[in-house]
């Protein structure tokens, strides 16, 4: 017997495709497939039982060859400031995390692209529980969908690929996904409304500019320097500095840099000169951010006199510079605290040495 499909692991255009083959095998008229479709991402239904604009035995009928799953939410915690924070627990029972952080008018999803991560920065809670798998893209948008599902709905209207896991390393499932929260049959979020952030992994960024859409591109550089870089980011001797800035000067839309602060690590004032010195040969944006220090018991935050003086000291080179607002700290919203206390640690496992860890 035939597994049923997936509707949500295909793109949009993919899955009226494949449900216009069903609707012309089955009698129906094509129309039927639209409307079915309209219930996946625009207008979600939590199954086909809650399509009711549609007859009763086409409903069973779809049950049979199709499945649309959904991601079991385990806890949902919410922050003094607005910001929510959400464990989601995935088929097999791994669990990830997804933030949604209110902003005057908008509101920001972080999502997850991996469960756990491989990479082992130094000051990261989500390298701690070591790498577990790559999410399906159906899992990536499906956390942008289950906002939609909740009652009452929460609106996305920008994306951030921020939160558990390197997006690059899971290349082929992101692309879907990024395709799916664009599309105006999808869930109709613009292309400069969604980020995708990466440590800087060369084949995933090129493969990124190679898409027509205008997705935003930020890189996790948080040292301005490869000795120093090496010892926050072990990515960083697979992906030297100078390279990541070579293809950041090749991105053909501004690229933002993340820039963690750690007290006495990386906030000098030398370090600052570096930075803006790195930043101004690619022209980009640089985001200053506070550390949440729950998810790195080993570092502290720098003050908030020493990040405005290294804001500063950018700015006076010419770069320009936002300071991130430390959000959601009553409800350890720094990505994997939640899911390392209530788990504890996985064994970490190095980039290579997991076979379904895929480079674009």
């Amino acid at each position: 017997m035939t597994a049923p499909i997936n509707l949500l692991d295909l793109t949009p255009a993919q899955a009226l495709a494949r449900l216009r083959e069903f609707a012309a095998a089955s009698g129906e008229p094509a129309y039927r497939a639209a409307q079915v479709v309209r219930h996946l991402w625009e207008k979600p239904a939590s199954d086909f039982a809650q399509m009711t604009a549609l007859p009763i035995a086409l409903r069973s009928a779809l049950a049979e060859q199709f499945v649309i799953p959904r991601l079991e939410m385990i806890a949902r915690q919410t922050s003094s400031d607005g910001t929510e924070k959400f464990l989601f627990r995935l088929p097999e029972g791994q669990e990830i995390e997804t933030v949604a952080i209110p902003e005057g008018g908008r509101l920001t999803l972080c999502i997850s692209s991996q469960a756990g991560c491989a990479l082992q920065c130094a000051f990261c809670a989500t390298g701690r529980m070591g790498f577990q798998r790559n999410l399906a893209a159906w899992e990536i948008a499906a956390q942008v969908r289950e906002m939609a599902l909740l009652d009452p709905p929460i609106p996305v209207t920008n994306v951030v690929f921020m939160g558990m896991g390197e997006p690059m390393m899971n290349w082929s499932a992101v692309d879907i996904a990024l395709t799916t929260l664009n599309s105006p049959q999808g869930l109709g979020i613009g292309a400069r409304h969604i980020t995708v952030s990466t440590v800087g992994v060369l084949p995933g960024i090129v493969a990124l500019a190679e898409r027509p859409e205008q997705f935003r591109l930020a890189i996790s550089i948080h040292a301005p320097s490869d000795e120093l870089r090496r010892e926050l980011m072990p990515v960083n001797v697979k992906y030297p500095l100078a390279d990541v800035i070579a293809q950041a000067k090749t991105f053909d839309r501004r690229v933002t840099f993340e820039y963690v602060m750690l007290g006495d690590v990386n906030d000098a004032p030398e370090h600052a000169r570096q930075l803006a010195a790195l930043a101004r040969s690619c022209r980009a944006f640089v985001n200053l951010i506070p550390l949440h220090e729950g998810g790195a018991l080993e570092f502290k935050g720098s003050p908030p006199e020493r990040i405005s003086s290294f804001a500063r000291t950018l700015r006076d080179a010419g770069v320009e510079v936002a300071i991130r607002k430390s959000r959601g700290k009553d409800i350890a919203a720094a990505c994997g605290q939640l899911r390392v206390e209530r788990l504890g640690r996985g064994a970490p496992r190095r980039p290579n040495e997991h076979g379904q860890v895929n480079v674009a």
